[in-house]
């Protein structure tokens, strides 16, 4: 007995020198290293202050600037969503460093820094930091998004090619028919004699039809729930974040974490009649031919695969997060990306007769077709423009896995590196003395989607594997909508644009809509 006792003291004597070493590590030790190594190289930034670093500080600075609402044609965001950067640019340079709790994370604004430490060199030594997985697990979990390692090399590796080439082309039919049955809603809208309509909600459905019916073998009515409770989840994910600072904070019981648990087992309890039904269909032969190379059927066959060499596989819970994650994400930057685009070409009326023009002027009296797509030069252009001023996400952040070099600059294992996207986008120096207004013939003749300057899907092996597809849906939306209808912006919108995850109007996009003859 006295043995066994002994046994248990010394095990939780270890456990205590274990939980020790582990935050006296994680909050004293290699905070101190970092701090050091990037000082002696002259990178500095705002002092920290102890566990909380400078979560508060940014915090205090963002309530301030987001308290009132913006001007109708103002466009200068980046002072609203990141007055941190430019307070602190201002006092430390280009580069400096800011502490999220205890995770320190240099701010890189140097494009020629940022396209080497995106390229495919460093690609296997960075990835997702534990405060971020950690604060997106029950959400969207260890899908693509989030994944590091192997375990991205081989998740991409699965799903890239779902978005590319002659797959990428078999979802033309599936957007256009989504569209044209949104565009019958609105005409109804409107014939019923309503004139306001909040456009944002009708493409966040239009997107949500979308990315269900093409990898999900769904339509909107399936998903709806689901949807909504992921909407929920974000807002609730962006809340629970805010507080993983604070050591152990995420074995504390609070509201937001309760609600979140709650919503993650109906979604998933949702997913899996999803799944469970697919599998039915095909068993039974009921699932048509031209669907069975959804996204969901492509993680279900790799499910049934053994393990590769390095031991990965599709696990139930991984096929979860994988449609979590890519319905959240086909859906909510996508429908983003309509939104403010619909809203910028609703205050600059001559850009939205240009862009009407060519779509006459390429579709004649045919119907839309694939074909069509390419040569939508001037959309095109106008959605760079939409995507440069209102990228739906802001930040870019990457955690450095081993030590680096990035030109000159010693990038020790641990600091975690995060690209100001809206700030490099509205940079006048890169972009001219207008960078803040409205201008898509800036991206004429030459295409800055190429460049290290524009990034709305970020750059290199990590970037938006499903961008091709979000551009081909927002073409043919676009076209649809402005073949159908002439649109300017209500009286009642309110231009406050705010950060919860990805870049959202906070009132909304509501629009007068006119039958276009």
């Amino acid at each position: 007995m006295a043995i066994f006792t002994l046994i248990l003291v010394s095990v939780f004597l270890l456990f205590i020198l274990r939980t020790l070493w582990i935050f006296f590590s994680m909050y004293i030790v290699t905070p101190w290293y970092i701090r050091s190594t990037m000082a002696k190289q002259g990178v500095q930034g705002p002092s920290p202050h102890f566990l909380s670093g400078n979560i508060f500080d940014i915090a205090s600075l963002v309530s301030k600037t987001t308290s009132s609402d913006m001007e109708l044609n103002d466009h200068n965001i980046v002072g609203r969503l990141l007055p941190h950067y430019l307070l602190w640019s201002k006092q430390y340079g280009t580069k400096f460093i800011i502490w999220y709790g205890s995770e320190p994370r240099l701010c890189l604004t140097e494009t020629g820094l940022i396209k080497e430490f995106l390229s495919s060199k460093n690609s296997s030594a960075t990835g997702k930091s534990w405060l971020q997985r950690e604060g997106t697990k029950d959400f969207i979990g260890k899908g693509l998004l989030m994944a590091n390692g192997q375990d991205w090399f081989h998740q991409r590796h699965i799903v890239a090619p779902h978005f590319m080439g002659e797959k990428l082309k078999g979802f033309f039919g599936y957007m256009v028919e989504c569209s044209k049955e949104i565009m019958e809603e609105l005409h109804a809208v409107i014939g019923s004699g309503e004139r306001e309509v909040e456009i944002d909600q009708y493409m966040t459905k239009l997107t949500a039809d979308i990315i269900a019916r093409t990898e999900f073998d769904r339509n909107y009515d399936m998903g709806e729930k689901i949807l909504h409770l992921l909407e929920r989840m974000q807002d609730l994910t962006a809340q629970a974040s805010s507080h993983l600072w604070f050591p152990g904070s995420r074995y504390f019981p609070s509201k937001y974490r309760k609600e979140i648990k709650e919503l993650r087992r109906k979604v998933e309890k949702g997913m899996m009649e999803i799944m469970e039904n697919k599998r039915e269909n095909e068993e039974l032969g009921r699932s048509p031919s031209s669907r069975k190379e959804g996204l969901l059927q492509v993680l279900l066959s790799e499910s049934e695969k053994k393990g590769n060499k390095d031991g990965f596989s599709y696990t139930q819970q991984l096929i979860m997060d994988e449609i979590k994650t890519f319905f959240f994400a086909g859906h909510d930057t996508s429908s983003l990306l309509l939104t403010w685009t619909i809203m910028l070409l609703a205050t600059n009326p001559s850009w939205q007769e240009r862009a009407r023009s060519e779509v006459v002027e390429v579709c004649g009296q045919a119907p839309l077709s694939i074909d069509h797509l390419s040569k939508f030069t001037l959309l095109q252009m106008i959605i760079n423009e939409s995507l440069r001023l209102y990228p739906p996400a802001t930040l870019l952040p990457r955690m450095v896995f081993q030590d680096m070099t990035l030109g000159d600059l010693h990038i020790p294992k641990g600091l975690s590196v995060w690209i100001p996207v809206l700030a490099i986008h509205h940079n006048k120096e890169l972009w001219g003395e207008d960078a803040d207004e409205f201008n898509p013939e800036r991206f004429a003749g030459r295409s800055f989607a190429q460049t290290r300057n524009f990034l709305p899907f970020a750059s290199g092996p990590r970037n938006c594997v499903g961008q091709a597809f979000a551009i081909m849906e927002a073409k043919i939306i676009l076209a649809m909508l402005l073949s159908n209808f002439s649109f300017t912006i209500s009286k009642n919108y309110r231009h406050a644009p705010v950060n919860v995850l990805t870049l959202k109007p906070k009132y909304g996009v509501p629009v007068y809509l006119k039958k276009h003859s």
